[in-house]
């Protein structure tokens, strides 16, 4: 029966994957969006082969940063992995923080189609009036999409107004609902004191720029970052960029770096809580493994397959 970690940003997720992959004889399947794409290393806090213990990992490295990562293309490619992890008699421990992502694996979400044409007319709205006249569009047809969709996501945008526009239904429709999570599975989340959080957030993005970010997103440029339509706004990325663009100092892109992972923890925190079927446990558990087993149940149900 698979394991599922997920929680915001920073706060301990992967180490507790890890650690319970290692008991329970499992293997990680990735679930955060950004670690998809070869080369987003430091930015996206991906472990090194190296801090893998020797734990397969599936869902790393699969997207070069010219190609779009969408939840429906990951969905499909994550359900084959963790079904031939189960099938190979090991327990899958699913591990991120990407929203969307984890709902559709979890909750079996069928997507909408797609209609090129109408995608293409909100998409040039997009390019000639910018993410704002979007944004007003679909506060005008759909205000609760508009309310939970970033006002500087023009890609969600666009796909919610297409939705809307092709079905005649809001967008939340489409979304699946809350029940049994696929395959059973146990979903642990991971969470910290906001105080605490914030400087573990404030931390790990000092650490990212003297890592060497900055040159991350240089050797990421001559594979074609800028022309990425997902890659180049993830956070830290974008900052980076925006700094090399002159928009901004190094400091002040370091420092929006950290305001922006601080806004988007806030948002994963709002979206995991509505979700009563996970288990939360206390990150700054010094036997977090062990509270997480115990919260589960013994290890012996937990590695039935």
């Amino acid at each position: 029966m698979p394991i599922a970690v997920v929680g915001p940003t920073a706060t301990g997720k992967s180490d507790l994957a890890l650690d319970l992959a290692e008991r329970l004889g499992g293997e990680i399947v990735n679930i955060d969006a950004m670690q998809l794409y070869r080369g987003m290393d430091i930015g996206t806090a991906k472990l090194a082969p190296a801090e893998r213990r020797g734990i397969p990992h599936h869902q790393l490295d699969v997207l070069d940063v010219t190609e779009t990562a969408t939840v429906a293309n990951y969905q499909q490619a994550a359900v084959r992995d963790v079904e031939a992890i189960a099938a190979r008699g090991a327990v899958p421990v699913i591990v991120g923080g990407s929203m969307m992502y984890v709902q559709s694996l979890l909750d079996e979400w069928s997507f909408p189609a797609t209609d090129a044409s109408v995608r293409a007319r909100w998409e040039a709205v997009l390019a000639e009036k910018g993410v704002a006249a979007v944004h007003a569009e679909l506060g005008r047809v759909d205000p609760d999409a508009a309310a939970s969709i970033l006002p500087t996501d023009g890609r969600r945008l666009v796909r919610a107004l297409e939705v809307v526009e092709i079905t005649g239904k809001p967008f939340a429709a489409s979304a699946p609902r809350i029940g049994e999570p696929r395959w059973g599975t146990h979903i642990v989340g991971v969470d910290r004191d906001t105080a605490e959080l914030d400087d573990r957030i404030r931390l790990r993005t000092r650490l990212m720029f003297e890592r060497g970010l900055v040159d991350e997103v240089n050797g990421l440029i001559e594979l074609g970052l800028r022309d990425g339509v997902t890659a180049p706004r993830a956070i830290g990325y974008a900052q980076v960029l925006a700094w090399l663009d002159g928009e901004y100092d190094l400091d002040e892109a370091q420092e929006r770096t950290f305001i922006g992972t601080r806004r988007y923890v806030r948002r994963q925190r709002s979206w995991f809580r509505r979700d009563t079927r996970i288990h939360w446990v206390d990150g700054s558990d010094p036997d977090l493994a062990d509270t997480t087993i115990r919260t589960l149940g013994e290890t012996r149900t937990l590695g039935e397959r």
